[in-house]
């Protein structure tokens, strides 16, 4: 069956993204500005006591930047280059949180010299690294949690550590004259299973108790992003994961909560974008072979690398000629074995589908453009357009 595209976006945002698809080259990423503006509102609406700190390797574009500048949001950032952007834009470093866990002492001294005082970690070295180059800031303690496999895109070996190792550090900071805020986490990227941050939260508890017992008082949990947008697989609304999380954090921590951070990027910027791709061609490798290839202008090394072990499933859109549908194996145009995105997981597409015929990538605002290479087989980046369906 194929996909109903008014599933995903009104008929005035998707006429419009469609339009300015059609006035250029493919592949090109479409994004409506307004989709972004409309799910910042709803973090809002249901998470009135959350400070919004957007996750800007989501999408780092200079328009979906000012648009949350001046929506009032603050900003997750992962490097100096992206600090730099920031800060160009008039954003000023109090808005400013130094997300990464994995950074340079020169990188540390850039930004506290630039004015931020925020800051993540999860290690003793990195630790000792802040206290040397940002005294005085504040920071928070990343630590692992459980069940973020049942994330399309897990998050959690990389980053964090043990609840009992974030509790040694931040009483080391405390010895080092940093503030020990508090602590984070992240559920993993695109989780569905609202239950995941019911685990985290506790394992948050038992850190502030034991804090408070040694006369440190931790005052912010970063309960990271992980908020889902939509994909092929169903996921619960907005409302629920909001209902659900908070009466989480009241079971733990009572009505009075500390400073609560969100770090939204996918959910934010996911279901703002489309990407207009065009069929190359279309084959089989043997006469008798069951499986037909569909080769498209756009895959994993140009926008859609979260299609890795098919992690993440976009819904795919196609006007082509006849109703019935087929199941192709999807693949990319450079000349690379690992630019497959679809083998396994079938997307039903026309069967009578040809070369130059129109395939669009629904739910691409979010780490596509930025993960894109910058010229791998010559392929230039992805180029993006913006439109603004509250302006029509």
């Amino acid at each position: 069956m194929r996909v109903n595209v008014l599933e995903y976006y009104s008929e005035d945002s998707w006429k419009m993204m469609k339009n300015e698809a059609a006035r250029h080259e493919t592949p090109c990423l479409v994004v409506d500005l307004n989709r972004i503006r409309e799910k910042y509102s709803e973090l809002g609406e249901f998470f009135p006591f959350a400070k919004i700190y957007y996750a800007v390797k989501a999408n780092p574009a200079i328009e979906v930047l000012e648009l949350l500048r001046d929506l009032g949001a603050n900003f997750d950032i992962a490097s100096r280059y992206e600090l730099d952007r920031v800060l160009s834009l008039g954003i000023t470093p109090d808005r400013i949180s130094y997300g990464n866990t994995i950074k340079k002492r020169a990188d540390i001294r850039y930004f506290y010299e630039k004015g931020v005082r925020l800051f993540a970690t999860d290690s003793e070295p990195d630790l000792r690294n802040i206290g040397k180059e940002a005294p005085g800031a504040r920071v928070f303690c990343r630590v692992l949690t459980e069940g973020s496999e049942t994330a399309d895109w897990p998050l959690s070996r990389k980053f964090g550590c043990h609840p009992d190792m974030a509790i040694d550090l931040l009483m080391l900071a405390k010895e080092l004259g940093l503030k020990p805020a508090g602590v984070s986490f992240h559920v993993g990227s695109q989780q569905r299973e609202i239950g995941t941050w019911d685990s985290a939260i506790a394992k948050v508890r038992y850190i502030f108790d034991y804090l408070l017992a040694e006369g440190i008082k931790p005052d912010l949990i970063n309960m990271g992003g992980g908020f889902p947008a939509s994909y092929i697989g169903k996921t619960n609304a907005m409302e629920v994961y909001a209902d659900e999380i908070t009466r989480y954090l009241k079971e733990d921590f009572g009505d009075e909560l500390p400073e609560i951070i969100l770090e939204p990027g996918r959910s934010l910027v996911g279901e703002s974008g489309v990407i207009a791709s065009e069929v190359v061609l279309v084959s089989q490798k043997s006469t008798t072979g069951l499986d037909r290839w569909l080769y498209l202008d756009v895959g994993k090394f140009n926008g859609l690398i979260e299609t890795w072990d098919e992690s993440i499933k976009y819904p795919l859109y196609c006007e082509a000629r006849g109703e019935a549908c087929e199941d192709f194996i999807i693949a990319g145009p450079t000349c690379d074995s690992q630019d497959v995105m679809y083998e396994y997981f079938r997307n039903p597409l026309p069967a009578y589908i040809k070369a130059g015929d129109k395939v669009y990538w629904l739910s691409c605002g979010a780490y596509t453009s930025s993960y894109a290479s910058v010229e791998f087989n010559g392929f230039p980046p992805l180029p993006v357009y913006f439109v603004d369906s509250a302006k029509k």
